[in-house]
């Protein structure tokens, strides 16, 4: 976002005087490999769950046994699958509908069909919230859904609406909607232990229990913009690449409850009494599972979950990540995989709210390309999309980006899909991206000027504060 651009520098600050004030620069993330060890290879499966509560074990082995049959032999259905489930509680859901939605204009019209359908209550958390012409737009909407005896419950995270004026929110919160501004930057304000590295960076849009709508879009004028118009002198112009999905089944409820497990963690008012878990109705054929992290170095779930589905791809490997600073085991999973005969593609931005980030990524480049990994930036538009889709079936969309900020110290949500069908989608998203994308070309990155290569090593002396 433009905004983004000018907080930067400043962020840049007070996120290292945060991880020097509270020591949080000595976290790591936790050991992918030894979690792996550890999880015996004959453990069963959990039982999936469908809108009628857990499926018997014979009836779970026949869900699964059915999706194997739709595509070609790989690890990632069963094995995976036990890695994740332990270290997780979340379920595996059947009886999904999973909606794609390609870009801001596509999820805000999405966003906006179910906020006027909804009856009961709507459950909003956004990293950013702008006072934008967007902003206002999604601000006048609520506040006619919460005259109508609809409760609205808005989650914000304080640093990724930091210029958004306090008048905004009050005039909300005067309506009778239920506010919390997460991790106050005023420590007065705070309701835990101070800290500034500690952020939401989730989008999870919740209406009535039964639909939800989460991914990287967050709520900012510069998603409203065509990706046919462009104009290069202009930022606002500039076409915002993302990626969000809606979600109607038994899956909502664990959305939901991640939602109101941080609505309670950051003490915010008590929330009126209304129909949070409605019975669901199963509404398609895929199967769902909600990745939540806070941070801690246990469970940083989506690290755990993205470095266990590279190493157990089996036929390819097709990435896209708006901020992209691995850490080794990322980059050894793919690396690896690729070695291996894997087909691993990665989507990375070419034009950048961040120049540092830039810099960054491209500090990988050389010996990813060298293990044979294909890298491609994208050429037409600001990528700030965050999705995989590995072995025509099992598939992620999420908040999460591939840095330590993300990685480390936010809250985020992603959701793993497993399905042929939803697959398919994501492969075509994948091929129109590449497209708009320049392959990075091994020679031709080796025979680079020098000062791009200083600024890449130097950048990297500071990776783990971008």
């Amino acid at each position: 976002m433009v905004m983004v651009t000018i907080m930067k520098p400043f962020i840049l600050f007070f996120l290292l005087a945060s991880f020097l004030s509270t020591g949080n620069g000595c976290a790591t993330l936790p050991n992918v490999s030894e979690i792996i060890d550890d999880t015996p290879s004959a453990q069963q499966p959990r039982p999936i769950v469908s809108s009628r509560g857990e499926l018997s074990i014979p009836k779970s082995k026949a869900v699964m046994e059915k999706l194997k049959r739709s595509v070609d032999p790989t690890n990632i259905l069963e094995r995976h699958t036990t890695v994740v489930e332990s270290v997780t509680d979340s379920p595996l859901t059947k009886g999904n509908r999973v909606t794609l939605l390609t870009d801001g204009q596509a999820t805000y019209a999405a966003m906006f069909k179910i906020i006027q359908s909804a009856k009961d209550h709507i459950n909003l958390e956004s990293y950013i919230i702008e006072d934008d012409e967007t902003g206002r737009k999604f601000a006048e909407l609520l506040l006619k859904k919460q005259s109508e005896g609809v409760q609205i419950h808005i989650m914000y995270d304080s640093m990724g609406s930091m210029n958004t004026p306090a008048s905004f929110f009050q005039r909300l919160t005067a309506s009778g909607m239920q506010i919390v501004e997460f991790n106050p930057l005023n420590p007065l304000k705070s309701s835990e232990k101070w800290g500034l590295t500690h952020r939401d960076h989730r989008k999870i849009l919740i209406v009535d229990g039964k639909i939800a709508i989460i991914g990287g879009i967050n709520i900012s004028e510069v998603y409203s913009s065509s990706p046919l118009r462009r104009n290069q002198g202009d930022k606002k112009s500039i076409h915002w690449r993302d990626t969000d999905i809606q979600v109607e089944g038994p899956a909502v409820a664990e959305f939901q409850r991640l939602f109101l497990d941080t609505w309670q963690q950051q003490k915010g008012p008590k929330l009126s009494e209304r129909n949070y878990f409605p019975v669901i109705k199963e509404s398609g054929k895929s199967l769902v599972r909600v990745i939540g992290s806070t941070p801690g170095e246990s469970n940083r779930i989506p690290f755990i979950v993205y470095v266990s589905a590279i190493v157990y791809a089996e036929h390819s490997i097709h990435l896209t990540n708006s901020y992209f600073i691995p850490d080794d085991q990322i980059v050894k999973a793919l690396s690896d995989a690729a070695k291996r005969g894997v087909d691993v593609k990665i989507i990375l931005p070419g034009i950048t709210d961040s120049r540092l980030a830039l810099h960054a990524q491209r500090h990988y480049y050389s010996g990813l390309l060298k293990s044979g990994v294909k890298l491609y930036e994208h050429s037409t538009a600001l990528l700030h999309a965050k999705t995989a889709v590995i072995d025509n079936v099992w598939s992620t969309v999420g908040s999460t980006n591939m840095d330590f900020l993300s990685l480390l110290s936010n809250d985020e949500v992603n959701a793993v899909i497993l399905s042929r069908e939803f697959a398919v989608e994501m492969e075509n998203m994948f091929i129109r991206d590449l497209a708009g994308s320049k392959q990075i070309l091994p020679d031709e990155w080796e025979n680079r000027p020098l000062l791009p290569r200083v600024k890449e090593w130097f950048v990297n002396l500071f990776v783990r504060w971008l």
